[in-house]
């Protein structure tokens, strides 16, 4: 744990300890910071999936980096391992995400594409050099994520003042209350405060001293957002505009790539949409395909498809509004309905809303028409949401679930502020890692 200064408060220390205490842990502090860093997880990572296979497989006289089968399996597994690395990286940045749960898909993805392209080119390769390889690329970074969640706690600051106090409810860091302005020496991650609120000159003179020193010095708003996932807003200001406009080009190219996408698993799945389709008619009366009307793209009401999971019998009672809501263990739902539901399988049929370009396989939750209008009502700017097409999967959906009432759906259009600002390939591959989770697990579906 990092020291304070006598300006933040901390926890009061034993006396000195012995210094051979002290010297194992200044040799442990040093050696988690190292595997901290990048470029010693990387050439780690290296030497622990190539090297170790090489030296078990060949032992260290005779290792034969000259033949074109080993040199070749080599040169793939590096370029695999780095782009796995680089990659996972990328992923496990976002709140709310630890790398343990990604490294097997993410390095999955890398060592797959380099073995199509062994097989494309014909290039011989060692099928356990590579195998291995892989396997080892997963335990390395597993236990690098393990050792980043358990040793790397963040150590920030707060200035007193305005709303920084919000933030303590966060249990993810270790907080220090900053108690009076003046020089910061201790070795703090950053510092915090909620830089729209009126300092007086011996904290803004505190504060800039913070900054110039090296030590990084965010807004409350800017920091909740990072550490949570969710994207608070009070007000539009034109920054917040400009910041909530997502990319115009992965806009088109997402498109591009939802619609081919959706094209190839559409014909591979319609024997399968048959047999659901047959399973739903015999459990119990009413068309197999669910029609209901959404709010999508730019505020355009479309149809949406999906299996149907509920009893027709009860479908026709109640509110509009009342009925577009899904209640925790509503009994309109079927047996096989619960099942299509957990695993999501109940969406798949609006992949034909995405071959009519009115939704994406990830984006913000198309609301029932009902449903929408009420929360327009209810909600500040829920209708922004509109700006990128809705999705089968999202960011609000697995990070935070199934939601109905108005309190939950502001959190979750949190969520969707969030996905909008951050509108990128990185998200979206993230969001369909969780969403694979998600099937498994059955978190967010009801």
């Amino acid at each position: 744990m990092l020291n304070t200064s006598a300006h933040i408060e901390d926890s009061p220390e034993d006396s000195a300890p012995k210094a051979s205490a002290q010297e194992r842990r200044s040799f442990r502090q040093f050696l988690q910071e190292a595997l901290l860093r990048n470029r010693v997880q990387l050439l780690g990572g290296i030497l622990f999936a190539i090297g170790v296979p090489l030296i078990v497989r060949f032992g260290f006289d005779d290792l034969p980096i000259g033949r074109n089968v080993i040199s070749n399996t080599v040169a793939g597994s590096i370029v695999a391992l780095v782009f796995g690395y680089l990659f996972f990286r990328r992923l496990i940045n976002y709140p709310g995400t630890e790398g343990i749960a990604y490294s097997v898909p993410v390095f999955a993805a890398t060592f797959g594409a380099v073995l199509i392209l062994f097989l494309f080119l014909r290039l011989d390769y060692s099928r356990y050099f590579f195998g291995a390889s892989y396997l080892l690329s997963v335990v390395w970074f597993t236990v690098m994520s393990i050792v980043m969640v358990r040793t790397r706690t963040l150590n920030i600051g707060i200035v007193p003042g305005g709303n920084a106090n919000r933030l303590l409810s966060l249990r993810s860091v270790q907080w220090h209350e900053i108690k009076a302005p003046g020089p910061i020496t201790a070795k703090v991650d950053a510092i915090v405060a909620d830089l729209r609120h009126n300092f007086p000159l011996e904290w803004e003179r505190c504060i800039a001293e913070a900054a110039v020193s090296g030590t990084p010095v965010y807004d409350v708003k800017h920091l909740r957002e990072t550490l949570t996932g969710r994207l608070e807003i009070e007000h539009l200001s034109e920054n917040t505009l400009g910041s909530l406009n997502p990319n115009d080009m992965y806009l088109k190219v997402k498109q591009a790539i939802d619609w081919l996408l959706a094209l190839v698993v559409m014909i591979l799945l319609m024997p399968f949409f048959a047999l659901i389709a047959l399973a739903i008619r015999l459990e119990s009366p009413g068309p197999a395909i669910f029609r209901q009307k959404r709010m999508g793209y730019r505020g355009e009401v479309f149809t949406l498809y999906k299996f149907r999971t509920m009893r027709m019998a009860e479908d026709t009672a109640g509110d509009e509004r009342d009925r577009a809501i899904t209640k925790a263990e509503d009994s309109r739902i079927t047996r096989l309905g619960h099942f299509l539901r957990q695993t999501r399988i109940d969406e798949l049929p609006q992949i034909m809303n995405i071959l009519r370009g009115e939704m994406s396989w990830i984006g913000p939750r198309p609301e029932a028409v009902p449903l929408s209008e009420w929360y327009e009502k209810e909600l500040p700017f829920y209708r922004y949401r509109h700006i990128v097409r809705p999705g089968i999967s999202g960011w609000a959906q697995v990070m935070q679930g199934h939601v109905a009432s108005p309190d939950e759906v502001l959190e979750k259009l949190h969520y969707d502020f969030y996905y909008i600002k951050h509108f990128s390939p990185w998200l979206d591959l993230l969001i369909v890692l969780k969403t694979i989770r998600t099937m498994l697990t059955g978190f967010g579906a009801k």
